[in-house]
């Protein structure tokens, strides 16, 4: 464990079994300087048990850096459990994991993630209060979708005006993905007058963003090079790598996927290529931020305030950058880490 490559001195890992049920999950507590550790329950068929470990360990580690940035009072967390397809979760694994999470006596909040679901997390919440992002008729908030898409649209304006955009009205956005994120984000940028060139793999989707709101269109492998202001990809990890970087035809990047670089060194080949870059997990905690207003019962405009800070918190980076002359993701990484005590 303590030389596994993806080990960042982690304060607890927990391997969690239950034989009746048939539970095997990993809770990874990367850090919980700022509070405790936040972050969802990832439910995967792994290649091996390494494959998960590793899930774990880079997930919740992200966690920490996220909540940090958003400045959060919590800390970095996650939970994957190891199931041998998909959809053969149950409600006894969950209510397992439920009572592993209760015997960390309020180190770790967990919330949805890939493959689990709000109605899963019910079942979690019978053996602990620990846990956030409960439907409405559980006593929780809802969806955070809508919330982490609006939060990027405040970054998206913030970046356009650190490239020199008053306003996004006329401002062309190239936008990769149409999820939940991607189109509600769409929605707002067309709302403020951006003009759009959108691309999906769903078509459906492509088609009503036509419709609704007069975006162009091309094929999934061609809008990261469409001629454009801003491209916001929105979409899977690692879009941002050796072969997309030197054809991108924008002057700043600015979405809401996850894990965007596909390497450190895409950082700086953005700086190098005079590409503005909004840090990913920076621009995209507005969903993070609405789970831990419901754990701590905050109200809409404490939630609303501190997601429209996602705009200062980019500057900040931004101002840095241009003082320092690095990337501008690692000076999020710089300034995140002395947020949850490792600067």
């Amino acid at each position: 464990m303590f030389h596994h490559p993806s080990f960042d001195d982690h304060e607890r890992v927990l391997h969690a079994t239950d034989a009746a049920s048939g539970l095997k999950a990993i809770i990874a507590i990367h850090n919980t300087v700022r509070g405790p550790a936040l972050g969802g329950c990832r439910v995967w068929t792994y290649d091996d048990d390494d494959a998960a470990l590793t899930d774990a360990l880079r997930l919740s580690r992200g966690m920490s850096y996220k909540s940090a940035m958003a400045d959060l009072p919590l800390g970095g967390g996650k939970s994957v459990m190891i199931v041998p397809e998909r959809g053969a979760a149950t409600p006894a694994m969950f209510e397992a994991l439920g009572r592993a999470i209760e015997d960390l006596s309020g180190k770790y909040i967990v919330a949805e993630d890939v493959g689990s679901s709000p109605r899963d997390l019910a079942f979690v919440k019978r053996h602990t209060r620990h846990v956030t992002g409960l439907a409405p008729e559980d006593g929780g908030v809802g969806d955070p979708s809508p919330t982490t898409a609006y939060g990027c649209f405040i970054g998206v304006a913030a970046t356009a005006r650190a490239v020199g955009f008053p306003s996004l009205e006329g401002v062309h956005v190239a936008l990769q993905g149409l999820g939940n994120v991607g189109y509600g984000l769409a929605a707002h940028l067309a709302r403020a007058g951006a003009r759009l060139t959108v691309a999906d793999i769903a078509a459906e989707r492509v088609r009503q963003a036509e419709a609704e709101w007069g975006a162009a269109s091309v094929p999934v492998d061609e809008i990261a090079t469409v001629a454009a202001d801003i491209f916001s990809p929105n979409a899977l990890g690692a879009g941002l790598n050796a072969d997309t970087i030197p054809r991108l035809q924008v002057r700043a990047v600015a979405g809401g996927a996850n894990n965007q670089l596909a390497t450190p060194a895409d950082d700086d080949a953005l700086r190098m290529r005079g590409i503005l870059y909004a840090p990913d997990y920076v621009i995209n905690a507005g969903g993070v931020i609405k789970m831990a207003g419901e754990y701590y019962r905050w109200d809409d405009a404490e939630v609303a305030r501190r997601v429209e800070g996602i705009a200062d918190r980019l500057g900040e980076i931004f101002t840095e950058a241009d003082r320092t002359g690095r990337p501008t993701g690692e000076v999020a990484d710089r300034l995140a880490e002395a947020r949850f005590g490792r600067g």
